[in-house]
């Protein structure tokens, strides 16, 4: 009988993996423009094209490992995917043009986006169909711990140790991960017949609709990733961009869980529209920080991290229960791989228009402009998204 307890060695195994996954991740993130830079002589925009290339990877094999995932046995797929994606982290000392750091960053691409949605995938299978939402959160938890302390250990080892030692390190993390990996034991599935090729092995199309809200809320996402440091500057901050990213995971850490606990609780498409509406708010105060005085400048600054935190830690975990919530058993890997997909397009398109529109006017318009995407994004969620929702769910 399944356990109904969230903490099982099963979780907790796949919990240690996903951590070390997204840790070697976050290690190499922030120095690897300095590397590239030191190793062909380029401008900005040469190495931010050799740094995209991964996101377009990721994206494009999300649908396909969807596919493999329902297709194929998960747990060795899981495992064959993160180790492709840890050995490619020797491939970045060896390239020494921008052609082979394109190769080697578009494959460390397919290999993030493969093992990321078997990851996403197998803590579905090996959580307690009752406490599936807070099994999310907590799991999104490791990835954010990862994320709050990974590219702050990546600069520090960085000015004391090569470059090439700190690829051996990224590669170590995800052997380790491997490891704790091979100790997941699934439920035995049946020989697996092969499902036919059709749009919906790769796009869950009762998701499409789920999809496109997710998609608006990512792009306000992408150019807080992206542009958050250059906005910093555009304000005259007088603190580190830094802590924006430790601020916001804390504010993650804080809400995954309370708010896997009120999905189980049947209160899913509620949780949604609470997390967008703290999103909108944050997003706001971002973009007022431009007119803020000077001594409360860094104190809105952060608190519009902390609340932005809050607001993607609600939505994020609880948009994953809601695509799982649309797909039968069979088709966990595609619901998966749908709701990233959306992530992903949502991110790469804000990172465009969030540029050129600061590239015209400024970053605070870039955000103020995201604010009212992210707005527009609760009243689809709640006038289409949630009544389609509730007419297609499954569970």
């Amino acid at each position: 009988m399944e356990s109904e307890k969230v903490l099982n060695k099963n979780f907790l195994c796949l919990c240690g993996a996903n951590f070390l996954f997204f840790f070697s991740f976050y290690l190499i993130l922030p120095i690897l423009p300095i590397h590239i830079s030191n190793v062909v002589d380029s401008d900005k925009s040469i190495i931010g094209f050799i740094i995209s290339t991964y996101s377009l990877a990721c994206l494009c094999i999300r649908p396909f490992s969807g596919y493999m995932m329902d297709a194929f046995y998960r747990k060795p797929l899981y495992i064959t995917t993160f180790s492709i994606f840890g050995l490619l982290f020797l491939g970045y000392p060896w390239a020494n043009s921008i052609a082979l750091l394109i190769l080697v960053r578009m494959i460390h691409g397919l290999g993030m986006g493969s093992t990321s949605v078997g990851g996403n995938t197998l803590i579905i299978d090996v959580s307690p169909a009752s406490k599936r939402g807070e099994a999310v959160g907590i799991f999104g938890i490791f990835s954010s711990i990862a994320m709050a302390i990974g590219p702050m250990t990546g600069i520090f080892l960085y000015n004391h140790i090569p470059f090439k030692t700190i690829t051996f390190i990224c590669l170590g993390c995800c052997a380790l991960g491997i490891t704790f990996a091979s100790f997941v034991q699934t439920k035995f599935r049946p020989p697996i017949v092969r499902p036919p090729l059709s749009l919906d092995r790769f796009i869950l199309k009762k998701g499409l609709f789920a999809g496109g809200s997710f998609m608006l809320i990512a792009f306000a996402y992408g150019q807080l990733v992206n542009y958050i440091a250059m906005y910093a500057s555009e304000i005259h901050l007088n603190i580190s961009s830094g802590y924006f990213f430790t601020i916001y995971a804390i504010g993650l850490m804080m809400s995954r869980v309370y708010s896997g606990k009120m999905v189980d609780k049947g209160y899913l498409t509620q949780v949604i529209t609470v997390g967008t509406c703290v999103i909108v708010v944050a997003l706001g105060l971002l973009a007022f920080c431009t007119y803020a005085p000077k001594d409360y400048l860094s104190t809105l600054f952060l608190l519009s991290a902390w609340i932005c935190g809050i607001g993607y830690g609600i939505t994020f975990p609880a948009y994953n229960n809601l695509f799982i919530n649309l797909a039968p058993n069979n088709k966990r890997g595609t619901a998966t791989s749908t709701y990233l997909t959306s992530w992903d397009l949502g991110i790469g398109i804000g990172i465009f228009v969030g540029g050129s529109i600061a590239e015209r006017l400024s970053f605070s318009y870039s955000y103020a402009i995201a604010c009212m995407v992210v707005l527009l994004s609760m009243f689809y969620f709640i006038f289409v998204v949630t009544p389609h929702y509730h007419q297609n769910k499954l569970r």
